[in-house]
């Protein structure tokens, strides 16, 4: 067993300042070859769900996901995939919990493979996940969550037995805390991991020690923006507001010192050009979603690909009361309290209602899942149920995941030599499909670039372990056949595309 570290007090930034790894000199080794675009390692479980339903199991719930029998406090929010399971974390706003894992090979029928327990752990928003392979020193399978007073390190290598390996307390948060001074989700670009922590602004950590993750940069919002979601891109950065009505795009192109861009500070908005509160966001390629809080529920769609102004796309108000949203193939899956809606927003900016879901409490998150969904109560669960699984398509996933967007973007001129690249897909893709092989990173000599490779939900991300050339053009390759969705599906044709950094060589 790995030892938790030592809960790490940071009361100043100047005091924890660490070197930028990308500022480190050197460059990919000569003789380097990126890996075949399939040698991902093996799913560890089944995958996403192969049965198939009839029409009378469709939005009907069939099974509930239970954490600790004796430590769930029947608190939940988003579950996620990972190399083949269902993770599902377990945590109030109020502190200590765990994640599961779940074989969903019958998603009516799950059956939990492993989970672990922590005392620091709170609420999860957002989890962050990382596939280093065999001959890294920390190879493994690692992810990361919000602690109660900072975030979490896990080492999830074994899913029988996951434990937290690191727990970094953050400056200036505040336990319990509900909204003001608290950390509320994360966004993973190893080795660089975006910390929303609401009027605190943003934090940015160095992840190079899975073991020992250190405090280099932040962003704070003036006025405050209360920071709920971070998104991270590339080189960009959306942060959403929790129960506001602004969002942000920062660049991140030097990656612990995030600033503002012109134009970049946006309202959330709906079709007369008011402004609504968003309750919590996210993203998928060009668009960012909002779950609409004020006075009803829906959501508002802004065009986010010109981080310089970003523009309405579209939305819809309805009853309810907005919490959590995601994408997945043109659909958004959005819990609203009372009520969990599927919304087909494929043309945009018309947006109709798919399909509605129901489970008693507090009902803020639906998460996608193959043809089932998963609906989560963070409060006031009825008979011990507080996630439930929902069929509501009838065949499996067979697509395979598409690209909407690559940061940088084809053709961009001025990029900074400590750049990474950010691909948006129409779904979630599996973190550990993500590496130097399904990812390919080319100078103008056609020479290889080395880096690490891990997503997050949506967004797969490549970052290069050594600064990139100035002056130089670079070509981006999403191979066929590499980075695959929950079902094992993997992207059916290469995209390709260029970018030129700054400066001369």
């Amino acid at each position: 067993m790995r030892p938790l570290a030592a809960l790490i007090g940071l009361t100043a930034l100047s005091a924890c300042k660490a070197d930028n790894p990308l500022e480190e000199t050197g460059a990919t080794p000569k003789g380097y070859a990126f890996a075949e675009p399939g040698d991902s390692p093996p799913l560890r479980g089944p995958g996403g769900p192969e049965r198939v339903f009839d029409d009378a199991e469709l939005w009907v719930n069939c099974a509930r996901l239970h954490g600790d029998e004796a430590r769930d406090y029947m608190h939940h929010n988003l579950v996620m995939p990972y190399r083949g399971h269902l993770v599902l974390p377990w945590s109030p706003e109020f502190g200590t919990g765990g994640i599961s894992f779940f074989d969903m090979t019958d998603p009516c029928n799950p059956i939990k493979e492993g989970e672990g327990w922590v005392q620091q752990m709170r609420e999860s928003h957002s989890l962050g996940f990382l596939h280093l392979p065999e001959g890294d020193e920390q190879a493994g399978d690692y992810m990361v969550s919000t602690g109660a007073l900072g975030v979490l390190i896990w080492d999830i290598t074994d899913v029988t037995a996951p434990e937290s390996i690191a727990y970094l307390t953050l400056p200036d948060v505040v336990y319990p805390d509900a909204y003001a001074r608290v950390v509320l989700s994360v966004a993973w670009q190893f080795p660089y991991l975006y910390v929303a922590a609401a009027d605190n602004g943003v934090y940015v950590l160095d992840t190079s020690d899975l073991d020992a993750p250190v405090l280099v940069g932040s962003y704070s919002f003036d006025p405050v923006l209360r920071a709920g979601g971070v998104f991270a891109m590339g080189t960009r950065l959306l942060v959403s507001s929790a129960e506001g009505k602004r969002a942000a795009i920062l660049d991140i192109s030097d990656p612990i010192n995030p600033l503002p861009i012109p134009g970049g500070l946006f309202q959330t908005e709906d079709a007369g050009g008011d402004s609504w509160e968003a309750y919590h966001a996210n993203i998928a390629g060009p668009w960012a979603f909002f779950a609409r809080k004020e006075g009803s529920g829906g959501i508002m769609v802004t065009d986010i690909s010109d981080p310089t102004a970003p523009a309405y796309a579209g939305d819809i108000s309805i009853e309810g009361n907005g919490g959590y949203v995601f994408y997945d193939e043109g659909l958004v899956f959005s819990g609203e309290s009372s009520i969990a809606r599927i919304y087909d927003v494929s043309a945009l900016p018309d947006i109709t209602v798919v399909g509605e879901a129901h489970l008693p409490g507090d009902l803020d998150t639906f998460t996608p899942y193959g043809n089932v969904a998963v609906l989560s109560v963070d409060e006031d669960a009825e008979d011990d149920i507080a996630s439930a699984v929902l069929p509501w398509r009838s065949e499996p996933d067979h697509q395979a995941p598409e690209v909407l967007m690559v940061v940088p973007t084809d053709g961009e001129t001025g990029v900074a030599t400590t750049a990474r690249i950010g691909v948006g897909f129409n779904e979630m893709v599996d973190a550990a499909s993500v590496f130097a092989g399904s990812i390919r990173l080319f100078d103008d000599e056609g020479e290889p670039v080395e880096g690490w490779g891990n997503a997050q939900e949506s967004v797969a991300h490549y970052v290069p372990k050594a600064p990139l050339k100035p002056g130089t053009t670079y070509t981006i390759e999403i191979m066929a056949g590499g980075i695959m969705d929950l079902n094992g599906n993997r992207v059916a044709q290469t995209t390709r595309s260029s970018f030129s950094t700054a400066g001369s060589r």
